[in-house]
């Protein structure tokens, strides 16, 4: 499934977690390591029951999965996600025994339970689903965000395939909000806490991953993910293709007003004319096609009133009234609507009853 914006989860492989210092980078690890469905899980000769989202082991396990030498490390790091809400966690002093319970896994992405074989996923397979929201809570905590963070903030606003960012057809694109098509490094220091030029090292240093594009004028740039998951191979587009999105997009909106900055103004005018841009290449699926309501026309500024179907032309086809008045005049029809019928009225009427 393309994650569209409208999706409160994006897909993040298994195979591809972020790598570095960061709070997010250790919460992807226990993510990938955690239950998938209902069941019994084997660890060191003892079975405990999970349900998805779940791990159950000891201190020695916990060590392992998040690549921390040190006990007391391991611990501080459950207690901080805890604090921030991403889990819950159980300690046993006595026995030693561990459980924690992932607070945002998406239940509906789990495992039938009669399914035969090991409840945990296999690591390096499958993928992850990681809400959309998930880094937010660091943002509205002022957290300072480290590598993994960032990188895996950039994955959570990914969109692919929506019909309200053109781009996204192309390929998959980072996305703030509703109109947050066009980033500036400055916009995204201000979400990590960075100044400008660590956003643009930390973009250097994974252009494996998230491919920068700028653009013209001052509307800031596009930044793209090359791994993100999709049914073809990711190919970036060209910047003929990027102009043309451009291009057609001021065209689309020449006659609207501007509100805010150009980027801000733009990334409104994408929102709005992506899907019109779309049916003229004939990019959208035949399902998106048959429900949008996208009209290619010209607009329509007057909407006419009147009981006669073609009233404008009154002298040639006015005998379609049935009104009592027309039926029984002997007069030469005039140009216009009826005389009978007041506008005025069904006006008021139209709009006060719908």
């Amino acid at each position: 499934m393309s994650c569209l914006f409208k999706y409160r989860w994006v897909k993040l492989p298994r195979a591809c977690l972020p790598l570095g210092k960061g709070l997010l980078g250790l919460w992807a690890r226990l993510a990938a390591r955690a239950a998938f469905r209902k069941g019994i899980a084997s660890y060191c000769g003892h079975r405990n029951p999970v349900i998805p989202g779940m791990w159950s082991g000891g201190i020695v396990g916990l060590k392992s999965i998040l690549g921390i030498k040190r006990r007391e490390t391991a611990l501080d790091t459950l207690a901080r996600l805890s604090d921030y809400g991403f889990l819950q966690y159980q300690i046993n002093a006595e026995t030693k025994h561990l459980v924690y319970q992932l607070c945002d896994w998406i239940v509906e992405c789990s495992g039938d339970e009669r399914i035969p074989g090991n409840v945990y996923t296999t690591e390096g397979y499958g993928f992850l689903c990681v809400p959309r929201s998930l880094t937010d809570r660091l943002v509205d905590r002022n957290y300072i965000f480290e590598d993994s963070d960032a990188w895996l903030d950039l994955w959570c606003h990914t969109v692919s395939m929506d019909p309200r960012n053109a781009f996204s057809f192309y390929a998959p694109v980072c996305q703030y909000g509703k109109y947050g098509v066009f980033l500036t490094l400055e916009t995204l220091g201000q979400r990590w806490g960075w100044e400008k030029t660590k956003v643009w090292r930390f973009l250097q240093k994974h252009e494996d991953v998230f491919t920068l594009h700028r653009l013209p004028s001052s509307y800031g740039c596009l930044i793209f993910n090359k791994l993100y998951p999709c049914k073809q191979e990711v190919a970036i587009p060209t910047e003929e293709v990027i102009e043309h999105i451009l291009g057609a997009t001021r065209a689309y909106a020449e006659d609207r007003k501007r509100h805010g900055s150009l980027r801000e103004h733009m990334s409104r005018m994408v929102v709005y004319y992506s899907r019109q841009y779309l049916l003229s290449v004939d990019l959208l699926s035949p399902s998106i096609r048959q429900n949008t309501r996208v009209a290619l026309s010209s607009s329509l500024y007057r909407a006419y009133i009147s009981l006669c179907w073609n009233w404008k032309n009154g002298s040639y086809d006015c005998g379609s009234c049935d009104c009592k008045t027309c039926a029984e005049s002997d007069a030469t029809p005039i140009r216009g609507p009826c005389p009978a019928v007041d506008l005025s009225d069904i006006a008021k009427e139209f709009f006060t009853n719908g």
